[in-house]
């Protein structure tokens, strides 16, 4: 067992240990205790890093309040202005906001309504996205938004786009 690791040398150890201690007790016809040893996770063991499958959401470098925030601006800027430039990478997460707020403007209740206001922050673009959304989608059921790619951005070259609403 030289090729395996020290955790995993340890595992092999205690469990030998464990055996010894179970074979004991059953002579002398007391119980110990049962122990399990803790598992290791792959990252521990092998050094690899886990795929992110099925991790839909982009995080943007960076931190969970600050990308919370971002989104929630570009949104509001979106539904206020109805097109805006950033970065491709950032239009595509923020369609998911956008469309769920334009669904809740088309719900129309006082809870949908109370929830959009919980996300943007401006209490008169809500009343007028609660009262525009839903004859301007009424026969659109998602993508309410837009994504188009556009030149890079000078300096860091980084893809830009173009979202708008539909």
């Amino acid at each position: 067992p030289h090729g395996l690791s020290r955790d995993m040398r340890a595992a092999l150890f205690l469990a030998a240990c464990m055996a010894l201690l179970c074979t004991a007790s059953a002579f002398m016809g007391g119980s110990l205790p049962t122990f399990t040893p803790r598992t290791t996770s792959a990252t521990a063991v092998s050094g690899l890093s886990m795929m992110r499958h099925k991790n839909r959401l982009a995080k943007l470098g960076l931190p969970a309040d600050q990308r919370k925030a971002l989104l929630r601006s570009l949104t509001t800027e979106l539904i206020r202005h109805g097109r805006i430039t950033t970065t491709h990478k950032r239009a595509k997460a923020m369609r998911d906001p956008v469309d769920h707020m334009i669904t809740l403007a088309k719900d129309g209740s006082l809870h949908a309504r109370r929830q959009a206001m919980a996300y943007i922050h401006d209490k008169e673009l809500v009343h007028a996205l609660f009262e525009q959304a839903p004859e301007r989608y009424a026969d659109r059921e998602g993508g309410y938004c837009r994504v188009v790619r556009t030149m890079p951005r000078k300096g860091d070259n980084s893809p830009m786009g173009i979202i708008e609403l539909v």
